[in-house]
């Protein structure tokens, strides 16, 4: 049996969410409302203009830009503040679907440097797809060791027990240039191949010392699989097939998203080893009542998984690595990591004010990794969170919210600001 359900603290916490759940649906059944009468949407920033220019009609912008500060704190990075440029376009055509390209700078206590860039983009009328997540990071980040086992089920914890007290520091610099593009062969369906480059350089683990025979799980991996302690490199080509039948993938009410890449990477440089690493996307968008379409079940589920050889440790499949960054709320980034991992995540998703301005989300999430060096699988341990969501408008055409989320998970918490919705 999965080893968190036989722990008292999250059986309570499930079953009260669980009757968030059946609330909200309830409410739902029985005020359902027909979608002709719903208010016309208003954004927060036209809460203090005149009622009377807020619902004049407007031409349906095609592009939509914005800029928000991005300031919080966790154990990876210390406080840390900077900012996030997002840019959603469109082409002319009815028929055209949404992009998203977006950029961040961060700055942190620890003295680190984040610069991130992404980008989604349908291009030609939707005839070809490109998607890419390029880094480059001057970083430190702790690790945890390998499989979800790291955080033993409670009736076995030491008292005090916290994640801090099995953190092992490292900083490092990390290069990332993943792109792929993909052309589409049927209404929806692509097909297509992409480059992806990963490179760590200036290594340094932090309680690393052998001389005194102390050793990390980032030295005895790297050991046994042959990979150089300072520096190493993950390069390679994969093939990429998408299926996409969302009506906007900045804020989805029906429709769903498939992704399965297949990377090659080959011996190129001195560090690097042959390998093959698979990963698998899954996203759906229910909704769940036929008068109201604000009301969505939303569901996103992935995995990633080294099929063929090994890839060095900080590239093993690790929570919160996603394109997006957005996966494991409630748990801090790369805290749990091994040779494979699948991710669950499901959304409920309901209209707070009428006119769209205010809405908000309860959510659950569930993640299981592999570790063979203790023979510990996937499924084997499931570490969950669960948490709630506030969404604010901030543009009507795109459907773009200001979403802020706090999410509870085991011996662990999370609070996260960003634009555009978690999946």
């Amino acid at each position: 049996m999965v080893k968190f359900l036989k722990n008292n603290y999250f059986q309570n916490k499930f079953k009260i969410l669980w009757l968030l759940f059946f609330i909200q649906l309830n409410l739902n059944a029985q005020t359902e409302i027909d979608s002709s009468k719903i208010c016309p949407p208003r954004t927060i920033l036209e809460i203090f203009k005149k009622k009377d220019s807020i619902y004049v009609v407007k031409p349906i912008k095609n592009s939509f830009f914005l800029i928000i500060p991005a300031i919080g704190s966790q154990p990876a990075t210390g406080f840390f503040y900077g900012a996030v440029a997002q840019y959603t376009f469109k082409g002319k055509e009815k028929a055209d679907k949404y992009s998203i390209a977006n950029v961040g700078i961060t700055y942190t206590t620890k003295k680190q440097w984040l610069v991130n860039v992404k980008n989604n983009i349908l291009l030609k009328n939707n005839r070809i797809f490109l998607s890419g997540d390029y880094r480059l990071y001057i970083f430190s980040q702790p690790n945890y060791g390998l499989g979800t086992n790291i955080i033993p089920p409670r009736r076995n914890q030491e008292p005090g027990f916290s994640i801090d007290s099995i953190a092992e520091p490292m900083d490092y610099n990390y290069f990332k240039f993943h792109q792929s593009v993909s052309f589409q062969v049927h209404p929806n369906f692509y097909v297509g191949g992409g480059v992806n480059i990963d490179w760590y350089s200036s290594i340094v683990d932090k309680d690393l010392d052998v001389a005194n025979g102390k050793f990390t799980y980032h030295y005895n991996y790297n050991q046994k699989y042959g990979f150089d302690e300072s520096e190493y490199f993950l390069n390679g080509v994969s093939l990429n097939l998408v299926y996409d039948s969302r009506d906007n993938q900045v804020n989805a009410t029906h429709g769903w998203f498939a992704n399965i890449n297949y990377r090659f990477n080959p011996e190129i440089f001195d560090n690097q080893e042959v390998s093959n690493v698979l990963y698998a996307e899954y996203r759906n968008f229910i909704p769940v009542s036929q008068k109201d379409k604000r009301y969505i079940l939303a569901l996103w589920t992935y995995g990633q998984f080294v099929t063929k050889g090994k890839v060095p440790y900080l590239n093993l499949p690790a929570i919160g690595w996603d394109q997006r960054s957005r996966s494991g709320e409630g748990y801090t980034q790369g805290l749990f990591r091994g040779t494979n991992l699948i991710y669950l995540a499901t959304e409920f998703r309901f209209p707070l004010s009428c006119d769209q301005m205010f809405s908000g989300t309860v959510f659950t999430n569930f993640v299981t990794t592999s570790n063979p060096e203790t023979n510990t699988k996937l499924f084997q341990y499931v570490q969950p969170a669960f948490g709630f969501g506030l969404r604010i408008l901030i543009d009507k055409a795109t459907r773009t919210n200001l979403i802020a989320d706090y999410a509870w998970g085991n011996n662990s918490k999370g609070f996260y600001l960003n634009a555009g919705e978690t999946f």
